[in-house]
């Protein structure tokens, strides 16, 4: 299994962007989806979840301004960032769960927030 992020990139403060992160190769269903961030000098953060129902959680950071959805028929997850602030810049990476158990990281995107 193989997740591709893409949708980074440099937005002003009060900008929006939308990453996804799509998954391909041979695998059993994918049931959660997730986002996660890393800003500079800190630790890896969680920021969303999205069941295989639709059912989301959000980390109380991020909440009413990010939202995640996906697209079970194309294996992908989005997260629309909006209202962003200089501290969201961070590399932004997705984490999907398998039925089997098995999670995969997919390689992150960059997102810089100028203020």
């Amino acid at each position: 299994v193989q997740l591709q992020a893409y949708g980074g990139g440099l937005v002003q403060t009060g900008g929006s962007l939308r990453l996804s992160c799509a998954a391909s190769g041979s695998f059993f269903s994918i049931s959660n989806m997730g986002w996660y961030r890393q800003a500079p000098g800190k630790q890896r953060e969680w920021i969303a979840t999205i069941t295989s129902g639709g059912s989301t959680t959000y980390a109380d950071s991020v909440k009413g301004r990010l939202t995640i959805s996906r697209d079970n028929a194309k294996n992908t997850v989005y997260l629309q960032m909006d209202s962003l602030k200089p501290e969201d810049t961070a590399v932004y990476s997705c984490r999907v769960w398998l039925v089997t158990g098995k999670n995969i990281w997919g390689q992150g995107t960059l997102v810089t927030v100028s203020s």
